[in-house]
């Protein structure tokens, strides 16, 4: 989804001219006229991922919006423009809670530099909160993403589970998330912060379920050269999570049943019982009624186990959670990666909405990945998810042109809007020559994303002279950004 800015300035020119820039990039931008209506906008509805603040306007000033705002518990990252750039009012915008600020007029480069960093300090700063939660043993159901009808049942059974210790059967599909409810489940109960250990049941080696569940003491067969306190000790005063249940061999659910009703376990060679307190959660994608009629599943451990039921809805059944997860799953890839994807165009978010998704929520997270580790540009486009869309990167036939002896062609491009380089400094005064520049080569990297060819052609200079400008500037890094 695109992101939204905030621009809040009383001159409207200003605002038409900061819009051009923005609108280029593909960001979605509202406009307030006072400081007033920006706090009413951030505080009553409608919201904005960033706030481009004007100083000094008539009645509220900028300094005193942005306090009202923080005031109000609104975190949304606030930039702030003054034509003063003194440092006292420089250190009073940090103060106040601007995480940037712009002397005006700030060239375009400027401008789309600052809002990227603003969201990517946003994302990494929503992905240190995550991770914590997650080693915490805390993610509750708030957590989930997703609002859908579907999601709504979800979180509401699952909220009223997690207040009791009652046993949790989750089913759904592979790749639904069954693991992230029964988190959730954990998080949400008494038992946060204590022990969630998640056991594949199809995973286990046959002959070392017992085992691996149950634990052994030294010597009680060949190999165990330690002791080991197996799962459900490891487990103890936190919660178990079973995780495809209907691969538990019909020996093994024999055990399992007993150490559920009796809240004890027998390790392999251990002469006594042992006391556990766990919590299960259990998941299956099978169908467990089908498979007691079948005779692969044990009645009586399915009644143990099935006491409160929730059915984990399929991707396709809940499309409009789509766009959220694409975001979810962007911002913590950008933070993984070290990229600055803003988020996926709106041609993108309809494809991806309107596909199937038979892998659910596991394959979406995959696609999004790849996406994020091959994205040249800010927002994600069709062609990242070429499985999906069945269409070819650019880069392809680049490649394919440059094995022919051919450039990449710009002919066909719609013109761009002007944005003139800025010749004077602050105070009045000519810019020097090299920082003139160095500002003309940075935008032409940027418009004609990274290809030097195009780029030295236009500039009607020799791509060896653009290579040493290139150096002496030190803009290798816009090149690879562009790239």
């Amino acid at each position: 989804m695109a992101k939204t800015v905030l621009v809040v300035d009383d001159d409207p020119t200003q605002r038409r001219l900061v819009q051009a820039v923005l609108d280029r990039e593909g960001y979605a931008v509202v406009h307030a006229e006072s400081g007033g209506e920006a706090i009413d906008r951030l505080t009553k509805g409608g919201g904005a991922d960033v706030v481009l603040l004007d100083m000094v306007m008539p009645g509220m000033s900028g300094l005193e919006a942005l306090a009202e705002i923080r005031t109000a518990g609104v975190t949304t990252p606030v930039i702030v423009l003054t034509a003063s750039g003194g440092i006292e009012t420089v250190v009073k915008a940090m103060q106040a809670g601007a995480q940037d600020f712009f002397i005006k007029p700030a060239s375009p480069e400027r401008i789309l530099v600052g809002i990227r960093n603003a969201l990517q300090m946003t994302q990494l700063t929503a992905e240190v909160g995550r991770l914590k939660k997650h080693v915490a043993g805390r993610v509750g159901f708030d957590d989930l993403v997703g609002e859908s009808p579907p999601m709504r049942l979800v979180k509401a059974f699952g909220a009223r589970a997690a207040k009791s210790a009652i046993p949790v059967l989750i089913t759904g599909e592979s790749g639904v998330g069954k693991e992230v409810i029964a988190r959730a489940l954990h998080g949400a109960s008494e038992r946060a912060g204590k022990p969630f250990v998640a056991v594949n049941c199809g995973a286990l080696p046959a002959n070392l379920v017992e085992s691996i569940l149950f634990g052994h003491e030294k010597g009680s067969f060949t190999g165990a050269t330690d002791k080991h306190l197996g799962k459900f000790a490891e487990a103890n005063g936190g919660t178990l999570f079973l995780d495809e249940i209907g691969e538990l061999p019909l020996d093994m659910q024999v055990k399992l049943l007993r150490a559920l009703q009796e809240g004890e376990i027998d390790p392999v060679g251990s002469k006594r019982s042992v006391k556990v307190d766990v919590r299960i959660v259990s998941a299956t994608n099978r169908d467990p009624a089908a498979q007691v009629a079948a005779g692969a599943f044990r009645e009586d451990l399915f009644y143990r186990l099935n006491v409160f039921p929730i059915e984990a809805p399929a991707l396709r059944q809940r499309r409009e959670d789509i766009p959220a997860l694409v975001d979810h799953f962007i911002a913590r890839f950008n933070v993984e990666e070290g990229k600055r994807v803003v988020a996926a165009s709106p041609e993108t978010l309809d494809l991806l909405t309107a596909f199937d998704w038979p892998g659910n929520v596991r394959q979406l997270e995959n696609s999004v990945y790849r996406a994020i580790v091959l994205a040249d540009a800010p927002y994600l486009q069709p062609h990242d998810f070429p499985a999906i869309s069945g269409v070819a990167m650019p880069l392809e036939a680049n490649l394919s042109a440059a094995v022919q002896g051919e450039q990449p062609s710009y002919a066909d491009l719609p013109p761009l809007p002007e944005q003139p380089i800025r010749i004077l400094d602050e105070r009045g005064h000519l810019r020097t020559l090299e920082d003139i520049e160095r500002d003309l080569i940075q935008h032409a990297i940027e418009v004609y994303a990274g290809h030097m060819s195009e780029i030295a052609r236009r500039l009607g200079i020799g791509r060896s002279t653009l290579y040493r400008k290139v150096r002496e500037q030190g803009l290798e890094g816009a090149i690879k950004e562009a790239g």
